[in-house]
């Protein structure tokens, strides 16, 4: 037996998602596998979507029925708040951060809109990449930081902001055992 089967239940793994921003276009991109332990239980799972009206999208790392609870506290938000998702995200971040039950939420987002992309985490933090002269790069998950890393390899590149995100999941997956090809694809 290894030290892991001593370890408790087993834990969820999942996720790779990737945020690129280049040339007035902002593309999200998640895989689709979810695993408990070293099992893969689905490997076509939905974890980018739109948001409020269409003009936003986000992924989510983590728990999933958290992160669906964190979607629609923030699509309330974006009604409340039309056109202004910044003010939306900050609003959430400081109620996920204070009330009691959100606290408990294990979950991570990316999202964006036209003007502005940001990470959004159970810490209250509510984060914008760095910009470079060739556009922006955020990554959550498992195998973020590989695709991460890719993207940011790939910014300069003549490549739109799909292609980067396609081929850095590409990369993310062949290293990440926790991250697999099936993408979902969505972008402003």
């Amino acid at each position: 037996m290894s030290q892991d089967d001593h370890a408790g239940p087993a834990v969820w793994h999942a996720t790779t998602i990737l945020m690129v921003r280049k040339g007035g276009k902002v593309v999200v991109g998640g895989d689709g596998q979810v695993s408990l332990g070293q099992t893969v239980v689905k490997g076509n799972a939905r974890k980018v979507r739109r948001l409020g009206k269409g003009n936003v999208i986000g992924g989510f790392a983590g728990a999933t029925a958290d992160a669906f609870t964190l979607f629609e506290r923030l699509e309330a938000k974006i009604e409340q708040y039309p056109d202004q998702l910044v003010r939306a995200c900050v609003e959430l971040g400081k109620d996920w951060r204070t009330d009691r039950y959100l606290r408990r939420l294990e979950a991570m987002m990316l999202v964006a809109d036209r003007n502005a992309s940001l990470l959004l985490s159970g810490n209250g933090d509510v984060l914008e990449p760095e910009q470079s002269e060739h556009g922006s790069v955020m990554a959550v998950g498992s195998g973020g930081n590989y695709a991460l890393a890719a993207a940011r390899a790939l910014l300069p590149m003549d490549l739109d902001a799909e292609t980067i995100v396609r081929r850095a999941m590409a990369i993310a997956a062949e290293i990440c055992v926790y991250t697999n090809t099936n993408l979902v694809i969505e972008s402003i």
